[in-house]
This record gives C-alpha cells, structure tokens and sequence, in this order.
C-alpha cells in the first residue's frame, strides 16, 4: 500500500513537471535529500531518481525555462568541478572502481546547477529550503525521539543504504541545516509554524548529541559559537542553547562523556590516528597524481594504498575528510576548484548580507545570506573529518546562493567613486569662477 502511494505521487509529480519544470526540481529535491523509495520496499531496484531526473530534464528543455539559465562565478565553479572530475575519471588508476563515485558525483553536480538556475524567486527559493530542511529534520526529529528513549544508549543513525546512514555523516548534515531551521523561523508568518520549527531545532540538537558522533558534536559547537558571536541578543542565544544542551548531556550515559572527552587527546585515539593514516595516504597519492589524482575513492584500496605507504595501507581506508577525499581523487586542481566553490559561495553570501541596509536587498535575502555563511562553515568544519563531498544537502546552500547572486540589484558607485566625482564638480566651479 505504502508502495502505491509513493509511486501514485510521483506519477502525479511528473505529470505536473511537464507544465511547470520547477515542480520536478522539488521532487528532484525531496528524493535525493530524503529518499523516501528506500522506505518502500516494492521500489526497491527502480530508478526513480532517474526517471524524476530524466522527466525534469526534458521539461527544462522543452519549456522557457531553459532560455533563463545565466552563468555566475558560484554556477561556473560547479561546471568546472564537474568537468574536471569527468578528466580525473578518465585518468582514473582504476576506472572501474571509481566509476560508481563518478557517477555519484556528477548526478549531484547536476541537480545543484539546476537549483543554482531555477530558484529564479521567494516562492521557490523558500520550497527548496523547506524541503531540505523536512528532508533531514524528520530524520533528526526521530533520533532525538530514540536518543531520549534509549537514554543514549545507542547511536543515532541515518537513513539505511544512502550517504548519511553512518552516525557521523547524520550529525554533520543535521548540524549543517540547523541555521536554515532559524532562517525559515525568522520567515514564518504563522505562530504555530514558528513554534514547530523551534521544536524541531531543539530536537535536532538532542539527535546531533545522540549521534555519540565526535565530529559532530564539534560541529554543534562551532555553530554554537559563530552564531552566538554574530548575533545581536547573544544572552537570548546563550540560554537557548544551554536549556537544550544541558538537559540532553546530562542524561547521556558515561560511555558518551568518555568518547567526547577523546577530543583533546585526538593524538592517542586510534580511530582519529587512522584518519591522520588515510589524510596522509591521499596527500601522497595526490603527489605523485598532482594533475588529475588517482580517481574518487580509489584510495580506499589497499593495492593503490600500497604503492605510496606501505605501512599506513594496513590501517588506512576511507579519506575521512571531504578535502582529503577529492585531493586524493581529483588532484590539486580538483582540490582547487572545490575549495574556490567553497570560498565564493561563502564571499558572496558575505557581501549580501553586509548589502543589508540597501533598500534594493530585501530582508529575506540579506536573511538567507546571514544563516547561509553559518551553514557553510559548520560544513566546511565538520566535513574535515568525513567523507561527505557527495551530499546533496550543503550543495544545495551553495546552489541557493548562486541564485540568489543573480537576484541582487547592481551596486551603486561607492563612496570613494561619489567623494572623486564631488571634488571633480568643486574643481571646475572654482576654475570657472577664476
């Protein structure tokens, strides 16, 4: 029964898509984020992604849509990433392998730089943070549930078979989309809507610390501290944070305070000590592939592994860092481009929000642009310790922040242009009155 509600609504979804593209975009979203056919078990095998994918693409191309689609520096990064990825494959140690990645990879890159394109208004712009939020809260809200009804006893995990199952990967992304939680409660009209996605925030707090995730409970801490540093009821936030905090510690078992207690002696964790293996594994392998590196993933085997540590082989396996993972995959350059994506995203977010008092910004999207830097850096903070690159969720910030670069009025001359022309105009009066 399950199965043929979901698929009776994807049959609605594409029939939709046809007439507005954008509705294949949001299922696009919902399925990639969330993965719901992983739920239904007569899916189970069917490539609904691709065909929600394959239906969306089609409408794009067959509607106006297309002829809207304009280059920006964050949209020309995402290409470029691709591109290079596509000649990193082709130099791959072992194509065969890293085929799989590949291929990960670029769908993601592709359903970003449509977003980046088509959340072209408010409307839309604000159905793909909700879905990205939905997508990653209701997860969140059922281990915050499970945290409290186990006590903290076990791990709170992810979705089965997708990319964030692995507990770490679950509180990193959850942390990542905690700042959109507040961007949509700044925007909700409706009180009970607000007082929901307060709820939710809380809970995805409590899920985070349930995850027994070290890397993600550093994450929570830098979001912690870079959102209380920037803003302006730092008391407010600080109160917040503790009544939600405090309680969910303190009922965690002993077993949980001991494993957080191994942050500040990293050096004599073996699991941290195996990462430092595979980080250095992949730096070695990007020295001697420092163009095209040895192919996504294909540091993970041992043969390859072995022919630049043979030590370090035997302990090291997956990359454990988004930055590690795509130096070791696509080389320096690859590398370089993921972090210029990275950068411009953050910069341009930056100069958005600092446009605030402009009358041509609107708040929301000064709003936006305020939690999207946060988002950014709580990623970019968490990732440093998992191999996430391929997740959908932080690229999508990225893509909305793209999109939103295009949106933004042109700026007007700036001061040290107006203080020129105004000493340029007294000039001339003084020589025309001599």
């Amino acid at each position: 029964m399950r199965d043929m509600v979901l698929l009776s609504f994807v049959v609605i979804c594409l029939i939709i898509t046809l007439r507005y593209p954008f509705v294949g975009i949001l299922t696009w979203a919902w399925f990639t984020l969330m993965t719901p056919h992983q739920a239904a078990f007569g899916l189970t095998g069917i490539p609904v992604n691709a065909i929600i994918a394959g239906v969306t693409l089609i409408a794009v191309f067959a509607s106006k849509e297309l002829w809207r689609f304009r280059l920006d520096s964050i949209s020309g990064l995402i290409l470029a990433l691709a591109g290079w990825l596509t000649i990193s494959q082709t130099f791959s140690l072992d194509a065969e392998y890293s085929a799989p990645y590949y291929d990960r990879f670029m769908k993601a890159l592709v359903f970003i730089f449509m977003v980046s394109q088509m959340a072209s208004d408010k409307l839309r712009f604000h159905a793909l943070i909700w879905v990205l939020v939905i997508a990653i809260g209701f997860f969140a809200a059922k281990g915050a549930v499970f945290t409290v009804a186990t006590l903290g006893q076990h791990h709170v995990m992810g979705m089965p078979h997708t990319v964030l199952e692995d507990n770490n990967h679950f509180g990193i992304a959850t942390a990542t989309i905690l700042p959109m939680i507040l961007y949509l409660h700044s925007q909700a009209a409706r009180p009970w809507v607000r007082r929901g996605l307060l709820v939710l925030f809380g809970m995805s707090i409590v899920a985070i610390i349930g995850t027994q995730s070290r890397g993600a409970f550093i994450a929570l801490v830098v979001f912690a501290g870079f959102f209380w540093l920037r803003s302006q009821r730092k008391m407010t936030i600080l109160a917040g944070l503790f009544l939600i905090m405090a309680p969910t510690i303190a009922f965690m078992p002993a077993k949980w305070t001991d494993r957080m207690s191994t942050i500040s002696e990293a050096s004599k964790d073996s699991s941290f000590m195996g990462r430092v293996d595979a980080w250095i594994i992949n730096a070695k392998l990007a020295a001697e592939n420092p163009v095209t590196g040895v192919g996504l993933r294909n540091s993970y085997q041992k043969k390859i592994a072995m022919t630049v540590d043979l030590t370090r082989a035997e302990r090291a396996r997956a990359a454990h860092s988004i930055y590690f993972e795509v130096l070791g995959g696509a080389g320096y350059i690859g590398l370089g481009i993921y972090l210029m994506l990275f950068a411009n995203a953050f910069f341009s977010a930056r100069t958005i929000y600092q446009r605030r008092s402009d009358p041509a910004v609107a708040p929301w999207q000064s709003g936006f642009a305020y939690h999207a830097q946060i988002s950014l850096i709580v990623f970019a903070v968490g990732g440093a310790s998992i191999s996430i690159e391929m997740w959908e969720g932080y690229l999508v910030v990225i893509a909305l922040i793209a999109a939103l670069t295009r949106q933004m009025p042109k700026n007007e001359r700036t001061s040290d242009h107006a203080f020129r022309d105004m000493r340029t105009a007294s000039l001339r009066r003084k020589r025309a009155a001599s």
